[in-house]
């Protein structure tokens, strides 16, 4: 073997070995950041859960039916396993996206009040890390990858 092969072919070890430190770092990082996503919906449906008829008043003083109450705890919950899991997260992404949306335009559309206006960016921001998962999926450590293979 030659100087030159010996050197090309450590080259490619160390760009191997650097690929998958690389894969690692991103499997890592789609899998933590579906982990948060997720738990901010987990969280906020079992504590609709625990704060039921508080919430159900708040949702009507917006003007929103508190019978939709069931609905939105199902959603956040189940939507929130589904990301977590990575179980058909495309559609479970788009559809948490869209409620992120529309409880942004529902509950904080006072927008000269800072803290309302923080809180409507923080949802539209959300939505935005959500279509992010619709545009890209979940990602290697997910049952979406797992169940296609």
């Amino acid at each position: 073997m030659n100087a030159l092969s010996e050197i090309s072919s450590s080259g490619s070890s160390a760009s191997g070995g650097l690929a998958r430190r690389s894969a690692a770092l991103t499997n890592a990082s789609e899998f933590v950041g579906r982990f948060f996503l997720a738990l901010l919906f987990l969280l906020s449906g079992l504590g609709k859960i625990g704060a039921y008829s508080a919430t159900a008043a708040y949702m009507a003083s917006a003007g929103v039916a508190g019978g939709l109450l069931p609905a939105v705890i199902s959603l956040e919950v189940l939507g929130g396993l589904a990301i977590l899991l990575g179980w058909k997260t495309r559609v479970a992404a788009a559809l948490l996206a869209g409620f992120s949306l529309l409880a942004a335009v529902t509950f904080h559309n006072n927008l000269a009040d800072q803290i309302q206006l923080i809180m409507f960016f923080k949802n539209v921001a959300i939505a935005g890390g959500l279509l992010i998962l619709v545009a890209n999926g979940a990602g290697a450590l997910s049952l979406d990858r797992r169940l296609t293979k």
